[in-house]
């Protein structure tokens, strides 16, 4: 089993670099097809101009603008993958990034995008795009920190099991970032506390699914620390260990169109230090 198919976020912001680069390596190691996928945002330049009160029509320099954009971060992109020597291919598309990317992600079996900054996640954008696409892309997503550079994700991987719907489809989905890994640890907290949740060796049974799959697994059983939240202690075990890769599932869901996110998400997509695979 392995990524046939990456599709990674193509923008103009600094952080676009290392996300590409992580994407492009990973289709490299699983022998995958990497897609750039870049917005123009002309669609969402159009609707806020009509709901305005006396609407008009958006200036043709703008639109040009918001394509030149678009197409200048697809060379940056096409330069990168043909560096990594990688089969690519290069989409753009008019909706807002949300919207665009969520279409696209149902075609691919990963997509690569990167933290929010403080301060990006705004009324547009919502609880931020890595969120949104979590909870709606209906793929798997790697999340990039904003700060710092990744050029290793395949050393030692820390695995968030709770036995719920979101954690099975989070290692699942990561099985092949797993089987390569050189060392997995997967974790369970307080599992004395969800009763009927685990089976009689909490984490044993995830364990095994995982050995069959070639994925060379310890089991971590622990109390939360005293005064953190899950989402907290999952980040400070990350750095306990030498985690490189964090894989949990994304908690949250749809109230009208506003995405509420779980506590632990949220934690992890605000104060993430290692690249996070997310499924929900």
């Amino acid at each position: 089993m392995s990524y046939k198919t990456i599709l990674v976020h193509v923008d103009n912001s600094v952080h676009a670099p290392e996300r590409i680069d992580v994407a492009a390596r990973l289709a490299r190691d699983q022998d995958a097809h990497l897609i750039g996928a870049a917005t123009t945002g002309i669609s969402g330049e159009f609707y806020r101009n009509s709901a305005m009160m006396y609407g008009g029509v958006v200036p043709q320099d703008q639109l040009d603008e918001l394509v030149q954009d678009a197409e200048r971060s697809l060379e940056r992109f096409e330069a990168q993958a043909r560096a990594a020597d990688v089969r690519y291919e290069r989409r753009i598309s008019d909706d807002e990034a949300q919207n665009g990317l969520v279409f696209q992600a149902r075609y691919a079996d990963l997509v690569v995008l990167s933290q929010c900054e403080p301060g990006e996640e705004g009324l547009l954008l919502g609880p931020g795009l890595a969120a949104y696409l979590a909870l709606n892309g209906g793929r798997p997503v790697l999340v990039v920190p904003y700060a710092g550079s990744y050029p290793h994700i395949d050393r030692h991987a820390l695995v968030a099991w709770d036995g719920s719907r979101a954690a099975t489809r989070a290692v699942t989905d990561a099985l092949p970032l797993l089987r390569r890994s050189a060392r997995v640890t997967l974790v369970v907290f307080d599992p004395s506390r969800q009763y009927g949740v685990h089976g009689d060796e909490p984490g044993a049974d995830i364990a095994l699914f995982l050995a069959r799959h070639g994925v060379k697994v310890e089991v971590l059983q622990q109390p939360k620390p005293e005064g953190m939240n899950v989402g907290e202690a999952l980040l400070s075990l990350s750095a306990d260990l030498g985690a490189d890769l964090l894989v949990m599932g994304a908690y949250g869901h749809q109230r009208w169109r506003e995405t509420v996110l779980g506590g632990v998400t949220r934690t992890i997509l605000a104060s993430m230090t290692l690249p996070v695979l997310m499924s929900h």
